[in-house]
């Protein structure tokens, strides 16, 4: 069951690896942004459940708990903590010069929690969870990566620029907007609600779609950072 847990990490990740044509990046700052992102299951276990006391006293039977609990407490609690190890680890990380690497970076830190969520739920799991799992759960984190990713790239190359506030914007575009398309999904599978099902199995369908012609677009439009740095690239091939 161990194999099942961290395999569908293992071939994701490898795939958008792939797609990183233009330079592939140290592997030693990815199993870094890895094993810190993995880290972030503790500290999500330790605020999630201080804030699960902060609304025990809501019905969490209740639509406002269950919104509150899947988009805050759930959500943006786990998608702050990968952000957090992508921004510290490589926003002043000489090898962060190509708009990819933002994606690789940050499907990495959800990797890093994605495998360690997944080996936690199997532990008690069959394998009809493992295999629910991975097609919804770990694919579902790497989606959130990539569009984690774009954002933070494209916040990079505004900073670079000198363009501080709009590079804040997209930095906080980076977080929020991985964190509603995640709590959407918690709440829809939350809600015990039959409709929401079909509108979440819809919803899973055309967010993949999305998802994957987003990365193979990130990965056709690589470019510099530095404009100084694709003149130099651009001159040695």
């Amino acid at each position: 069951m161990f194999i099942l847990a961290i395999l569908p990490g293992i071939v994701l990740f490898v795939l958008v690896w792939r797609f990183d044509k233009t330079e592939k990046e140290p592997p030693k700052l990815l199993w870094k942004i890895f094993l810190f992102g993995a880290l972030t299951t503790i500290t999500t276990c330790i605020i999630g459940s201080a804030g699960d006391k902060l609304i025990a006293f809501m019905d969490p039977e209740g639509i406002p708990y269950k919104l509150i609990e899947n988009f805050i407490m759930v959500a943006l609690i786990e998608e702050s903590g990968k952000f957090f190890v992508l921004k510290k680890i490589t926003w002043n990380h000489p090898a962060f010069d190509y708009t990819f690497d933002a994606v690789v970076y940050a499907v990495t830190s959800s990797l890093g929690f994605a495998v360690v969520e997944n080996i936690v739920y199997l532990l008690d799991g069959d394998l009809s969870t493992a295999i629910l799992r991975a097609v919804l759960s770990v694919p579902g984190h790497v989606i959130y990566g990539v569009f984690m990713g774009c954002f933070y790239g494209m916040a990079k190359v505004e900073d670079t620029r000198g363009n501080k506030d709009i590079a804040k914007g997209y930095l906080i575009r980076a977080l929020v907007f991985p964190a509603a398309i995640h709590g959407f999904y918690d709440f829809c599978l939350d809600s015990d609600i039959a409709i929401l099902y079909i509108v979440l199995l819809v919803f899973e369908v055309v967010l993949t779609v999305k998802g994957f012609k987003k990365l193979k677009e990130l990965a056709n439009n690589d470019t510099a950072i530095n404009p100084v740095e694709e003149v130099t690239h651009l001159a040695q091939g």
